[in-house]
């Protein structure tokens, strides 16, 4: 029987995540299963990857062929690396406990390179809101100040107005004193 470690496709329509299995190559790709080895999300940024590695490592051993996407996953996670430093050991090319040191220092520099991507991108997020937050500002600033200026000018037409009228009403009480003597 060829198996195949494949990906088994769940979730709701354009938001889709996967369980890692092992399956008969004949078996349809949603179909009856040997063992599941894992969870596949890549709707998260980055991806996240839940993977028993011992099973997934006993697999590969085994022979089980990975589909493509399963492979990148795999190698990702160091499946493959292990596999290679295990076939060292029985090689004889180096020791068991020097073959976990390669692998933790491997993992070590992944975790690193991980979490400073993560970290980049939280910055560049955080920087993007920052210019929008000033873009925002510069934007009420400006509408403000054209607030500002309508009130300006229509104080300044109110008191224009005002002192027209002032000044009619002066000119209107000038010719009612000049016109009651003249009345008399």
């Amino acid at each position: 029987m060829a198996t195949k470690i494949r990906l088994q496709r769940h979730g709701r329509k354009g938001y889709a995540f996967y369980t890692i299995v092992i399956a008969d190559a004949r078996a349809p790709r949603d179909g009856r299963f040997t063992e599941k080895i894992g969870t596949y999300n890549p709707n998260t940024n980055p991806a996240t990857i839940d993977l028993k590695f011992d099973r997934a490592l006993y697999w590969v051993k085994v022979g089980a062929q990975p589909t493509d996407t399963v492979r990148n996953i795999l190698s990702a996670e160091g499946v493959y690396l292990m596999k290679h430093l295990e076939g060292g050991v029985a090689k004889g090319a180096f020791t068991e406990e020097v073959a976990k040191e390669k692998f933790e220092a491997w993992k070590k520099e992944k975790d690193a390179k991980r979490e400073k991507a993560v970290n980049k991108q939280k910055s560049e997020k955080q920087a993007e809101a920052a210019k929008r937050l000033e873009d925002e500002k510069k934007v009420n600033a400006a509408i403000a100040e054209k607030v500002a200026q309508k009130k300006a000018d229509a104080a300044a037409a109110a008191a224009a107005a005002a002192q027209e009228a002032a000044a009619s009403e002066a000119e209107a009480a000038e010719t009612e004193v000049e016109e009651a003597p003249a009345a008399e």
